[in-house]
């Protein structure tokens, strides 16, 4: 992209898909025009009907909208520059110190939402931006939903996302997860989880997450499943009988953390995801 950026913004969009491109960004096109979306203030929709007349910008539009580009190309998320994150029917903000819902997430809460009783209980162990935990208690408002984070910096940003949609059945909670909703001892009827998963050592394939996500919600230990150890230990406290214990893990741990969860399997049912 060279210096002083176009005012037209179909030109502005070319060259921001051009350098996305060159970088390797996966949907250089999507996230051009969210991109330019973001700082039209608008829809993608409307973003793309602009550039399609060729609406000239702002001279300062287009230079924050070089500057965006220009960030996405060194990878950092796109969520971190528009600072919101998409989560089923929610939006969520986002940003440094907090891990980046993932779409495959979604999936983990449909299963919950399925087994779900009316007027449940739910917890949500490592609970990041409040994905989880702030998604049940959208779609549910009959159920009470308690997320856990230890990082301060993490609920930070789940209390401010529960506090923006006015989620009165979710309670986010600062504390270890050893010790979560001792109140609901043996009464819960969801516990679920996305826990650290990757093990120590290994690289993540996407820029965005080896340099942006937090390590903390990242590594698992050696083998990558010691929180999950954690998660079925805690599982094991909170859960009713016939309870349901619900978590994400990667493509090649199903068997070993299958053993993982053989304790609280023994008398709750449990999804692996």
């Amino acid at each position: 992209m060279t210096d002083l950026p176009p005012r037209r913004s179909d030109e502005l969009l070319r060259a921001a898909i051009g350098h996305l491109q060159l970088a390797g960004v996966p949907q250089p096109r999507v996230d051009a025009e969210l991109l330019l979306a973001h700082v039209l203030g608008t829809t993608r929709g409307r973003a793309q009907a602009l550039a399609l007349i060729g609406r000239d910008l702002p001279l300062p539009v287009a230079v924050r909208y070089r500057e965006l580009v220009l960030r996405r190309g060194l990878r950092e998320p796109l969520q971190h520059l528009t600072g919101r994150a998409g989560f089923r029917r929610i939006e969520l903000e986002v940003g440094p110190g907090v891990f980046v819902p993932r779409p495959e997430t979604e999936v983990l809460v449909e299963h919950v939402l399925r087994t779900l009783p009316t007027g449940g209980r739910v917890v949500d162990l490592g609970t990041g931006s409040g994905a989880i935990a702030l998604s049940i208690g959208d779609e549910r408002p009959d159920a009470a939903v308690v997320g856990v984070e230890r990082s301060p910096e993490a609920f930070a940003w789940a209390d401010r996302n529960r506090v923006r949609l006015g989620a009165a059945n979710v309670r986010i909670v600062l504390g270890d997860l050893a010790d979560a909703a001792q109140d609901w001892d043996g009464g819960v009827d969801v516990v679920v989880s996305n826990p650290p998963y990757v093990p120590d050592g290994m690289v993540p394939r996407d820029p965005e997450v080896e340099r942006f996500d937090p390590a903390a919600a990242l590594y698992g230990g050696p083998d990558g499943l010691d929180p999950m150890r954690a998660v079925v230990v805690v599982a094991e406290r909170l859960l009713r009988p016939g309870g349901l214990l619900a978590v994400e893990h990667g493509e090649e741990q199903g068997s070993r953390s299958a053993t993982s969860s053989a304790t609280a399997g023994a008398t709750r049912r449990r999804i692996r995801t």
